[in-house]
């Protein structure tokens, strides 16, 4: 079994004894087709329900999965003419941000996004995709220089949360975050954000003030990792997969509640399964997205921007407690 998951072992095994089958067939008189249907008919049966019965921990496990596909590559597939952007001209280049300049069916934007490695080494390279403060400041001089030349802005989010080492905080990690937050705020581009693995913290977020939020299937969006909410919660990181359901911290948890705009479908299994077809489904998205944005004017984008955050956490104030100091 190759890149499996534990709650779809049965699924790469079935898969697994049907391309033997289909093998064996090919290299002998004997046909097995009959049993290669059914196994297949089975296989379509096991795959809807494992696929559509996931946890939150399990499609957790899916946005971790170290195959699972990078802004690069999303790049790659989505956009063409892109030129990579280095720098904040302030302390240097963050490789665990990515952003420049590139066409989407002739259209200029500027693509932005977090970048994780493939292996040790590139991650290495990468900070695993956390970045430290010049690299939001990077993102922010990209977005600026967006609205100067009035091109939409896309960022992708895939990352644990910004590093939170003694180098990173003593450069300004959390006014680096602030200061995306408030400047994304006012920009009068269009902005469209995609949680595509993990969306942690303010690290996450940073990029992700937008006029639209969407996020992958089988993606994550969270103020902290199950592991560390388990950590403070109840002193014990083994209890991570119940951080997780209880965190609701999945893509249809969070469009019940309203923080993000819509989910993009995933191939089945997950997105690492078939980059070319995920592709695809952001690419529909994107089409409409930006129709829709183009129309508005600035002060449109400004105004719906501003509403679509301001009613994120509504309360309704209990009166269990009210006579509790009468």
């Amino acid at each position: 079994m190759v890149n499996g998951l534990e709650f779809e072992k049965p699924v790469l095994e079935l898969r697994n004894k049907i391309a033997e089958l289909r093998e064996f067939t090919k290299d002998s008189d004997v046909d097995l087709s009959e049993e290669i249907d059914k196994l297949e008919a089975r296989l379509e049966k096991l795959e809807k329900d494992v696929y559509e019965n996931m946890s939150p921990w399990d499609r957790v496990q899916v946005a971790r999965h170290a195959n699972r596909p990078t802004t690069l590559d999303y790049i790659d597939q989505l956009f063409t003419d892109f030129i990579e952007l280095h720098g904040d001209r302030l302390f240097g280049d963050d490789m665990a941000i990515v952003g420049g300049i590139a066409k989407f069916k002739g259209l200029p934007v500027t693509v932005i996004g977090h970048q994780r490695g493939r292996d040790t080494k590139e991650n290495i390279r990468r900070n695993f995709g956390m970045p430290h403060p010049e690299g939001y400041r990077k993102a922010l001089r990209l977005m600026k220089q967006a609205e100067k030349f009035k091109r939409p802005i896309i960022c992708f989010i895939d990352t644990k949360g910004a590093y939170p080492g003694k180098a990173a905080e003593e450069r300004g990690q959390s006014e680096a975050i602030a200061r995306n937050l408030f400047e994304m705020a006012g920009f009068t581009v269009p902005i469209i954000c995609i949680v595509t693995g993990e969306g942690g913290s303010g690290g996450a977020l940073a990029l992700g003030v937008g006029d639209r939020l969407y996020m992958l299937e089988n993606s994550t969006y969270s103020v902290i990792t199950p592991e560390g909410a388990a950590t403070i919660l109840w002193k014990d990181a083994s209890l991570a997969k119940q951080a997780a359901e209880a965190m609701r911290i999945t893509a249809p948890d969070l469009k019940d509640m309203g923080i993000i705009d819509e989910i993009i479908p995933e191939v089945k299994g997950g997105a690492h399964r078939n980059v070319e077809k995920q592709a695809a489904f952001i690419d529909d998205v994107l089409v409409k997205t930006l129709k829709q944005l183009l129309a508005a004017t600035p002060e449109q984008l400004i105004s719906e921007r501003y509403a679509k955050f301001k009613k994120m956490g509504e309360f309704a104030e209990s009166k269990e407690f009210e006579n509790i100091h009468t």
